[in-house]
């Protein structure tokens, strides 16, 4: 079984930077992708930044420049750098990890950005 731990919400005024962890445990070596997703009230869920086991990221065209991921596998942690920070950012942000055609979720971090 996979678990993930979210960690690094909070409130911050906007320009301000958050920095979110995901905390990978279980059986996770053979993981394809993990990832951020967003989803603000009344919203969908949305991706936000993404990378494969092969090193490869993407990013949703809103954060880009602003919003960075990263990973540490010694760890089996999930970084997401969030600078720049807008209104608009506010949002529940989820870390995913995709296992074959599995996708495991967290239970989610709070963001708010005030203006």
């Amino acid at each position: 079984q996979v678990q993930l731990v979210e960690s690094g919400g909070g409130l911050v005024q906007a320009g301000g930077s958050l920095r979110l962890s995901c905390a990978a445990s279980g059986s996770t070596r053979s993981f394809s992708a993990m990832g951020w997703y967003r989803q603000a009230p009344g919203k969908q869920r949305d991706l936000v930044a993404t990378t494969t086991s092969g090193g490869s990221t993407n990013y949703a065209d809103s954060v880009k420049g602003r919003f960075t991921i990263s990973r540490d596998n010694a760890k089996n942690t999930v970084f997401l750098q969030m600078n720049s920070l807008k209104p608009e950012d506010t949002a529940v942000y989820y870390c995913r990890l995709t296992i074959g055609l599995v996708n495991y979720w967290g239970q989610g971090t709070q963001v708010t950005v005030s203006s």
